[in-house]
């Protein structure tokens, strides 16, 4: 016996037959009738549709034969798709390939074969349709053509098989999506019928299907929109921008009992095969719980607000009894009422009187106006304890009705009193005394338990402040003490970050000029300074750019002390940020003279913390050791994993420190004596690097011999994370014609800084340079040309730099114009705000030169450098 061949595209033909998806399915009445019709044809008493698999023939039609599969060695059929053709076998016992063949020796005796391959999908012939006999015999051209022509059935009803069961699948498919959705659809034709809707939509919208079956879709939209919407469909039939249609919006649609129900409605377009519209569905998200939530939330922020401001703000309201008026409006938004009132309980010999501080306005008379006006100034008290007030004042009842006049003797109300539908009041206490009262009426908000307890934070501030009312009269100082307090508590944040941007915008200014014009002198091509001015401007350039870092070192120190350091942790390569720094002082260390001894590790360890601030502290701690190293001394880093943490060590070969001094190391401003040295420093670099480490969860110490030198570590937590890849570079602008100038409009309205531009941009043959002083201006300016780049300070007279950034944006001619913010306002929180503003980049006062350069060559490409 001879076994078929593997076919050279088995894996195809394969994947052909599993996507047929027929194995071991059920018989098939199309497939029997039809190898029936074989064995009729062809007066053979077997005829099989077999499938052959990796290990199998199937066979999905067998007449004739009491079996359902062979294996796939035994198999004529596997013969045939090795043929990829028809196979005969006239007399099985006669043919080398078959004669030794279980089925030929056994049952069922197979003598003759006739096989015809079937590919229904692709091409890929699957099995065959056979017929057989058990005894030889002849198979002519016309039997051969028939065959195959049968074969061809097959194929179709394979395929009609495969496409029924998909049809079948969309059809349950739709059925979930459509029908069994927990979400409302709804199907419309182009005239905007309703031609389907799904139960959960006639749930949402309270209908029955034939309600709405057949009827306009325009019954479930509100009555301001339900004329236009055929308009809507028309308009997008027609090739009309839509408004819904594939887009989505939040609208409303109108419930059968006449409410509106909030919803997200998505309109798609539905085609046919030649890209026709044919009808559309719309998906209807219901928002009502989200709606719901939102008002509750609005709810809570309203009551936190007044809370906060009953508290912050109480010197200021208390004044000219606002307090009472700000609770009493407050109490009646929160709960929807149309009247209510706030008072203080005042105890006598008797009873328990109430003094109204604010009360809605219920005059409906001369007299009844004139009583509210002495109700409102306080010039009279309640005394009644058998009314909806009194039980509430004089016994400290909680009194909640909705039939205000079914309570007998208490609703005697003078004639033209408002009708009341429904009344709250709540007694104030505090620990056991009863010491004030509200009260609300008309509320649109169910009066019950629930609304009670939502209240109750109210009614403890209401205790609080009604003591404090009382404590102003006999403590006026101490109240005096916790309003300035107060105060001070709520503006502090504002007031440090005000002082901070403050300090760094009037620090930086004339630092900008000062530093910048040294650059310029020193950096001039066209007049270059003798070697006794060169020292001169660098002279001035240094004692600048030190009083800058002085500057950076304080405000820096005031930032985290106020609580404004934010830090961005994040995982990092630690010897990539110790590099860098070493790169970054390798002239401060060469100068000194000093041995660097850089890590030797195996492993590049990452931790997690934030990279400028990790190389802020390295800086500091590596510019100590050279400024206070003796000369020709070495210093060396070390980095060792210590359990969860990176320890990260430098060690100088400096004097040391006393270990009873050691502990003022980290004080602010304190140097252990050395401001009396030569050696330049504010004293509170270790400061700030030890809250930069505490930031970051990390420790820092020191070990120090005195004689020999002193070791500073820290330790920051280890990391398995890689850092985040950086962002693909923006690309740049294109490069402007041969010999066209480049054109840049600075807007400042400080002159010095304008001739320092000036200057600047002088060494730069490819631009040309337009100052102006106002915002105001430039825009007039722009209305005319447009420049190339426009380089903006924030703090402008008249309209500022992010007053100017937004009209430029919204100009379409000049959305596309790079504008660069040029502002002393250097702090973290000014760049990102600037940033995030739009402008294209910000660079900080006193200007750095070599930045400026860097800028104007990324958004200004093809410059040819500055003029010799």
């Amino acid at each position: 016996m001879q076994p078929a061949a593997l076919l050279d595209r088995e894996p195809e033909r394969l994947s052909a037959l599993r996507r047929l998806e027929v194995m071991d399915t059920p018989a098939d009445e199309s497939l029997e009738r039809l190898t029936d019709l074989a064995c009729d044809i062809f007066s053979a008493p077997i005829a099989l549709v077999s499938l052959v698999d990796e290990h199998r023939q199937w066979f999905k039609s067998h007449v004739g034969l009491e079996v359902n599969q062979t294996p796939r060695a035994y198999s004529f059929c596997a013969h045939a798709l090795d043929l990829d053709s028809a196979l005969v076998v006239e007399n099985a016992l006669e043919d080398v390939r078959f004669a030794d063949n279980p089925l030929v020796l056994g049952e069922p005796h197979i003598r003759f074969y006739a096989g015809h391959p079937l590919r229904p999908l692709d091409g890929h012939a699957v099995g065959t349709l056979c017929v057989i006999d058990t005894a030889p015999r002849t198979f002519d051209a016309r039997e051969r053509r028939l065959l195959e022509k049968l074969a061809a059935q097959v194929d179709d009803l394979l395929r009609q098989r495969k496409l029924q069961a998909e049809l079948t699948r969309t059809a349950r498919r739709f059925e979930a999506l459509f029908s069994k959705s927990a979400t409302a659809k709804i199907r419309i034709d182009r005239q905007g019928r309703i031609i389907a809707i799904n139960p959960f939509a006639l749930s949402l919208l309270g209908y029955e299907a034939h309600e709405l079956l057949d009827r306009n879709i325009a019954v479930l939209t509100p009555p301001h929109i339900a004329a236009e919407h055929d308009q809507f469909i028309a308009r997008f039939l027609s090739g009309g921008a839509p408004k819904v249609i594939g887009r989505g919006r939040e609208v409303e649609a109108m419930h059968k009992q006449g409410h509106r129900v909030p919803v997200h409605l998505a309109v798609n377009a539905i085609h046919d095969n030649q890209g026709e519209v044919v009808e559309f569905l719309g998906v209807l998200t219901d928002l009502t719980s989200i709606y719901a939530a939102n008002r509750r939330i609005i709810k809570e922020q309203s009551l936190l607000k007044v809370l906060h401001q009953g508290i912050t703000d109480y010197q200021a309201l208390m004044s000219g009894q606002g307090l009472w008026t700000f609770l009493m409006e407050a109490l009646r938004e929160l709960t929807d009422s149309d009247y209510a009132l706030i008072g203080e309980v005042l105890p006598t010999d008797t009873t328990n009187t109430l003094k109204i501080h604010a009360i809605t306005d219920l005059s409906w008379s001369d007299s009844s106006r004139e009583l509210m006006d002495r109700l409102r100034s306080g010039d009279m008290t309640l005394t009644r304890p058998d009314t909806l007030l009194g039980r509430v004042y004089a016994h400290g009842e909680v009194v909640m009705t909705d039939d205000v006049y079914g309570l007998g003797a208490q609703r005697n109300f003078p004639h033209g009193h408002p009708r009341l539908d429904n009344y709250l009041g709540v007694p104030i206490i505090s620990g056991d005394r009863l010491i004030g009262m509200y009260a609300i009426a008309n509320s649109k908000q169910p009066l019950n338990q629930a609304l009670l307890d939502w209240l109750q934070p109210f009614t403890d501030t209401c205790a609080l402040l009604i003591n404090l009312y009382r404590q102003m009269a006999e403590r006026e100082q101490v109240t005096r003490d916790l309003a300035v307090a107060r105060d001070l508590a709520e503006k502090a944040s504002q007031a440090k970050s005000e002082f901070l941007s403050s300090m760094s915008h009037e620090l930086r200014t004339p630092l900008n000029a000062i530093i910048g014009f040294a650059q310029l002198l020193s950096k001039g091509r066209r007049a270059p300074l003798d070697e006794r001015q060169q020292r001169q401007v660098q002279q001035i350039e240094t004692s600048g750019q030190h009083l800058l870092s002085l500057i950076n070192e304080i405000l820096d120190l005031a930032r985290i002390e106020a609580g404004h350091l934010t830090l961005a942790i994040e995982p990092i390569s630690i010897l990539d940020v110790l590099s860098d720094a070493c790169d970054t002082l390798e002239a401060n260390i060469e100068a000194a003279g000093i041995t660097l001894e850089r890590p030797r590790v195996a492993r590049d360890w990452r931790v997690a913390a934030d990279p400028t601030r990790t190389k802020q502290v390295f800086l500091n701690l590596l510019s100590n050791a050279i400024k206070y190293n003796r000369p020709r001394g070495t210093i060396a880093l070390d980095v060792v994993p210590t359990g969860e943490a990176l320890r990260i060590s430098v060690t100088d070969t400096g004097l040391g420190i006393d270990e009873q001094r050691r502990d003022e190391l980290f004080e602010p401003f304190n140097r252990l004596d050395a401001e009396h040295g030569p050696i330049e420093g504010t004293g509170i670099g270790l400061a700030i690097t030890r809250e930069l480490v505490t930031r970051m969860q990390g420790e820092i110490g020191v070990e120090s011999t005195p004689g020999k030198g002193s070791t500073f570590w820290f330790t920051l937590p280890l990391t398995d994370e890689h850092a985040h890849d950086e962002q693909d570079p923006k690309p740049r602008p294109e490069a402007p014609a041969a010999g066209k100038r480049r054109q840049l409009l600075y807007i400042e309205d400080n002159p010095a800084n304008q001739c320092l531009m000036q200057d600047i941009i002088d060494d730069f043959a490819d631009i040309e340079l337009q100052s102006v002083t106002s915002a105001e201006l430039a825009l007039e300016i722009l209305r005319h040309a447009t420049p190339d780049l426009i380089l903006m300070d924030i703090h402008l007279p008249g309209m500022n730099g992010f007053q100017a950034l937004e009209a430029l944006r919204r100009t379409p001619r000049l959305d596309a114009t790079p504008v660069v913010a040029l502002s002393a306002n250097a702090m973290p929180a000014d760049i990102d705000r600037g940033l995030a503003a739009g402008f294209n980049d910000y660079l900080t006062k006193p200007i750095d030169i070599d930045k400026l350069s860097h800028m104007l060559e990324a958004l200004l490409p093809a410059l040819h450098g500055c003029d010799p």
